[in-house]
């Protein structure tokens, strides 16, 4: 018996015939709704910036936050679904924790992307693994920025669990012009500052709204200051 396209679409982890996750399509086409987030490495540190969508009047822009930090040294920017990426920001929190505890050293940018990316991973488990209640991926995509032992480090994560790392990367509803603009502008030897300003012309050209202090936030991660 063959399941109908509506049963693969509501399957999370069942492969259609033709190799596809659907539920997991779906998710990274969400992500394509999110605000635009751009993410530069230099030699000196690695700049985020994101747009912030004030959809009122009333609403105070302060409490948009689309940058957050997980640890002294590393942070991360979303696109999708805020409430996802607290969830996953939390469980990269406390495996930074975790591995500070346990070898008295901060944790490599990569393994906590690779920890956010297997959680991404457990959606649709057994509920009775009790570190597994998603019934669904999660929809939203992480630009993890950071300074280690390597150097300046910025992964992109997705809901599939993929994890890549950048020299420049945007994501969310203008990422396909701003990854042109990317292409088109960055060069190995970007300083932060010029790093600060790319980023916010970027914005600047993808977003709707004139770009001000209130719509947009702005972080970096650096040698002479890790704290995001």
């Amino acid at each position: 018996m063959f399941l109908t396209r509506s049963e693969y679409d509501r399957g999370v982890n069942t492969f259609s015939p033709e190799g596809r996750l659907f539920q997991v399509e779906y998710a990274i086409e969400a992500i394509k709704l999110g605000s635009t987030t751009v993410g530069i490495r230099t030699p000196e540190g690695v700049v985020l910036a994101v747009e912030k969508r004030v959809q009122s009047p009333l609403l105070e822009s302060s409490s948009i936050e689309k940058i957050m930090e997980i640890d002294t040294h590393l942070g991360c920017a979303m696109s999708g679904l805020t409430a996802d990426a607290r969830t996953m920001i939390d469980h990269a929190r406390v495996t930074a924790q975790n591995h500070a505890f346990t070898y008295d050293e901060k944790i490599k940018v990569e393994s906590v992307t690779q920890a956010v990316c297997d959680l991404a991973l457990r959606f649709g488990e057994s509920v009775h693994d009790e570190e597994a209640m998603m019934s669904r991926p999660f929809g939203v995509a992480l630009l993890i920025a950071g300074v280690d032992e390597l150097g300046p480090q910025l992964y992109h994560t997705d809901p599939s669990g993929t994890f890549m790392r950048y020299d420049a990367k945007a994501i969310g509803s203008g990422s396909e012009a701003a990854q042109s603009e990317l292409q088109d502008k960055w060069h190995k030897q970007m300083t932060l500052l010029e790093a600060q300003k790319l980023t916010l012309r970027v914005l600047k050209q993808v977003m709707e709204e004139k770009l001000d202090h209130h719509n947009v936030q702005l972080a970096q991660a650096c040698h002479t200051a890790e704290r995001l």
